[in-house]
């Protein structure tokens, strides 16, 4: 038993960051309530974990090169802890999309260094269960976010989906100081910190401009500036990152069609299948009168159906061609998103369950293949950065698809709220009823009204997600079609295993999806 504590070290950090990304979606109408916040806010609670997930993985895996793996991984455990310890007790929007924000750093930190530390605490046989064991629980962690949210917000409070990290990080942490093996270090890797802030601030920038978009409207002076903010933060990192000896990310990847079509791929593929679940939970709870947990157990189709595939094509696709079943996967994830389409403002949440089924089909066929594939698309010597890089877009991915999302449904939302002629304000009334707050809009509406104005937020809510649907159907089927026709078996670069800075591949996508 004793040789299998640093894999329940690794194992209880690992659950706990990849329920933090499920678990606030089935919490948010709450959230909204308690603090009194803005839609805005409300997409940054969710957005701003994942991204600062996703822009500082690739460079704190660099940093345990320089410094160790398990010092970096049982820090990120601290810092985790501590943030998640300033989520639960935040008395506003701002406290608490700064506390996440921390709570990103010290999950990339984690997330980073799982496969160096497995790689170093075991060997032969026994690294074989351990990287399967680990790969079952990001499954489960994936699976367990909207249950453990909803038992959390309906028996206790929102803030216990917090607080409740503090033990586990306190165990893990003593497990992981006890039991834990350094892993080996390089001196020949830099920490690019140039290419980290010019990353992290295009993609910052992009995300408050679609913010912005549902607000002020696509064409409003401060969109504009946000979206040239961000072509030239992008434009800086291009510029930094071709000078450098040692990049966060090899520009030259990119220009392979291969590996070029895989990142594409990996976008489409997190914004497509799971950026709108988030809505749908908020949509459950206000609209259809749900609770937290019958709105987390909607969610557990598309969750279940992907876990059972993607076990089932790691088995029997590992050896096809990549394009095929990432290609078929993201087609399946069209195809599922466009069915979700049938939900109206008279139905109930099993118009969505067809569709959930083979979004999560598609799921679990392309997302075992994802990592691997683009490990084999680049040279052997960039094979970690290839890794690393597939999992920082699956995450750029689902932090650019939230407040997408958000905006399509808000903007269809305040259209047929304004055609109803019930609403003062239709704009302001679409940005709390997106957001969660249709009891505040409802509230007040004169008595005689109350049943038009319900029906009318019901169909306009309906027809936003119907909208959301199909954007990202089209996108996912558009993205199918490009990895069917670029994406190649590589014949030059043999696929080969991630240098231990980088996270394994995954046998589902857990990293980047809200259930």
């Amino acid at each position: 038993m004793r040789k299998w504590m640093p894999l329940l070290a690794v194992c209880l950090g690992t659950f706990m960051l990849l329920v933090d990304v499920t678990i606030v979606s089935v919490a948010l109408p709450q959230m909204t309530d308690s603090l009194d916040t803005s839609f805005s806010a409300l997409q940054w609670v969710v957005d701003i974990y994942v991204l600062v997930l996703a822009a500082l993985l690739m460079a704190l895996g660099s940093l345990s090169d320089l410094t160790g793996a398990r010092r970096v991984y049982l820090a990120g455990l601290a810092v985790f802890a501590l943030a998640s310890l300033a989520c639960g007790l935040a008395n506003s929007s701002e406290m608490l999309i700064a506390a996440r924000g921390v709570q990103g750093l010290g999950a990339a930190a984690m997330f980073a260094t799982n496969t160096a530390l497995l790689a170093s605490n075991y060997q032969g046989r026994d690294r074989g269960v351990a990287f399967g064991l680990w790969g079952a629980v990001n499954g489960a962690a994936a699976a367990a976010g909207p249950i453990l949210g909803g038992l959390l917000t309906e028996h206790l409070d929102w803030r216990w989906i917090f607080l409740v990290n503090l033990p586990v990080a306190a165990v893990a942490l003593y497990i992981g100081g006890k039991h834990l093996t350094a892993s080996s270090t390089r001196s020949d890797r830099r920490v690019d910190l140039p290419g980290t802030v010019g990353f992290t601030l295009a993609a910052t920038l992009l995300i408050f401009a679609l913010i912005r978009a549902g607000e002020d409207g696509w064409g409003a002076n401060s969109t504009l500036l946000l979206f040239g903010g961000s072509a030239l933060a992008l434009l800086a990192f291009v510029l930094v990152e071709r000078g450098k000896r040692d990049p966060m990310l090899d520009l030259g990847l990119l220009r392979t069609p291969s590996f070029g079509g895989l990142m594409i791929g990996a976008v489409v593929f997190s914004a497509a299948a799971f950026a709108n679940l988030v809505f749908v939970s908020v949509w459950a709870q206000t609209v259809l009168d749900f609770s937290p947990v019958k709105a987390g157990l909607i969610l557990m189709p598309l969750s279940g159906m992907s876990f059972v595939a993607a076990g089932l094509a790691g088995r029997f696709l590992a050896q096809a061609p990549p394009q095929y079943p990432i290609g078929a996967g993201l087609l399946l994830i069209g195809a599922g998103t466009l069915m979700e389409m049938s939900v109206s403002g008279s139905s109930g949440w099993l118009a969505l369950l067809p569709g959930f089924l083979v979004t999560g089909l598609g799921v679990g066929i392309a997302s075992p293949i994802l990592a691997s594939a683009a490990l084999a698309a680049a040279p052997a010597d960039r094979a970690g950065m290839a890794g690393g890089a597939a999992n920082t877009f699956r995450q750029l991915g689902f932090a650019l698809g939230i407040p997408a999302v958000g905006t399509l449904i808000s903007g269809v939302v305040a259209d047929k709220l304004s055609g109803s002629k019930l609403f003062d304000d239709a704009d302001g009334a679409a940005e709390l009823v997106t957001g969660g707050q249709s009891a505040g809009v409802l509230a007040g509406i004169p008595e005689q009204s109350k049943a038009a104005a319900t029906t009318a937020i019901e169909n306009a809510y309906a027809a936003g997600l119907d909208r959301a649907f199909l954007v990202s159907g089209l996108a996912a089927l558009a993205a199918g079609v490009l990895v069917l026709l670029v994406v190649r078996p590589s014949t030059q670069h043999p696929q080969t295993p991630p240098p231990q800075n980088t996270p394994h591949p995954q046998p589902a996508d857990t990293a980047a999806r809200p259930a």
